[in-house]
């Protein structure tokens, strides 16, 4: 019996199996708003076997893109667009597919070109927009340095999650999950590297974490009792100074003792770079840990490709989920082949009856001599 393709219950949410694809952004957005692309691509992980799709980073707010591609839930325009997308995606679904999406906002890290223009910061010509952040801190050199954040621009920020995840519901999306890794808005807020306030939001553990919790108080009162809500969160930021494993755990307790379901553990790149660990499932012994220590639901994430390592991690290692992304882009069927692999039966669409695994073995195809 494979671990891997057991239900887990996430909160008040069934995943049909452990296995989630990770949000990744596609910025082909047009003012936030899901394009034909994302129709096309949200389509295909419904179809892919996975437990859980997961819709990539979404703005809270315009200026809280990461690009002028970046998908956004800050307007009517945008939640018609995406209702579209879900839509289609639950018609051709697999059956009790899970829709989830990961609500952010970039903060120091926005304004910036899309990842295959070098996803450098934007110029004045470019459209580009005023950043902001905690502390006026470049994410790196030749970045733009952002504007530190007034205690009404926080407080706006904060409703703005709340708004977006508002909209998220009407949607019909099943679960949503708060970005709080990757160096983005809650993680600069959380990381002693990118937070030096002197006031509330800043300084000791408590009050670097606040913005975190105001974040996920504000959605969790916006989202009916059936929706699973989750975070990604960061395990380390692989810097002397910098948040740690046991922050990670500290921050998976604060979010479970207001009605969230489940982590993501991740780690990195508060810094430009800052993600040396590598190899796949690096994540593992971090997420583990969270999970020991929390006893909450826990996903990781990171590298991780194969099925039989796959199967590994949710049966042997200490974690509940696991979030692939690259793999998912490289095979959209990674679901199917991996079920094959570890003898699992799936009851896939019959249009696809050809290449179902009795069936495709047994032909031979006639090739010339």
């Amino acid at each position: 019996m494979s671990v891997l393709f057991s239900p887990l219950d996430i909160g008040p949410v069934r995943a049909p199996n452990r296995i989630a694809i990770s949000p990744m952004c596609q910025y082909s957005a047009n003012d936030g708003c899901a394009s034909d692309w994302h129709l096309h691509q949200i389509m295909s992980y419904a179809m892919s076997g996975a437990g859980v799709v997961t819709l990539e980073a979404t703005g809270v707010l315009r200026e809280g893109r990461i690009s002028h591609g970046c998908l956004g839930l800050y307007s009517d325009e945008n939640e018609y667009a995406l209702a579209r997308v879900l839509q289609a995606a639950r018609s051709v679904a697999m059956p009790d597919t899970k829709f989830s999406i990961q609500l952010c906002h970039a903060g120091r890290k926005g304004s910036t070109h899309k990842n295959w223009d070098g996803g450098g910061s934007l110029q004045a010509h470019e459209n580009a927009w005023r950043t902001c952040a905690p502390s006026a801190l470049p994410y790196s050199d030749n970045w733009h340095v952002p504007e530190e954040m007034s205690e009404e621009e926080i407080e706006r920020t904060i409703a703005a999650y709340g708004q977006a995840a508002a909209r998220a519901a009407r949607i019909g999306f099943d679960m949503v999950e708060l970005h709080a890794a990757h160096g983005y808005l809650i993680h600069q807020f959380h990381s002693p590297i990118s937070n030096k306030r002197k006031d509330s939001w800043g300084g000791d553990a408590q009050k670097r974490l606040r913005f975190a919790l105001a974040a996920a108080e504000a959605v969790r009162a916006a989202t009916p009792a059936h929706m699973g809500l989750g975070a990604r969160i960061t395990s380390t930021d692989y810097i002397e100074g910098g948040l740690t494993v046991e922050d990670g755990v500290e921050m998976a307790s604060a979010f479970k003792a207001r009605g969230f379901d489940y982590v993501c553990v991740s780690s990195g790149n508060i810094l430009a770079g800052g993600r040396p660990a590598s190899g796949p499932g690096f994540n593992v012994p971090n997420a583990a840990r969270v999970r020991a220590e929390t006893g909450m639901v826990v996903r990781t994430t990171g590298f991780i490709a194969d099925a039989k390592q796959a199967e590994e991690i949710v049966a042997e290692r200490g974690v509940d989920q696991v979030a692939l992304g690259r793999a998912f882009l490289d095979d959209p069927r990674w679901g199917w082949h991996a079920a094959e692999k570890l003898g699992v039966t799936l009851q896939l669409p019959k249009q696809f009856n050809r290449v179902a695994p009795k069936v495709w073995p047994a032909i031979k195809l006639a090739r010339p001599a």
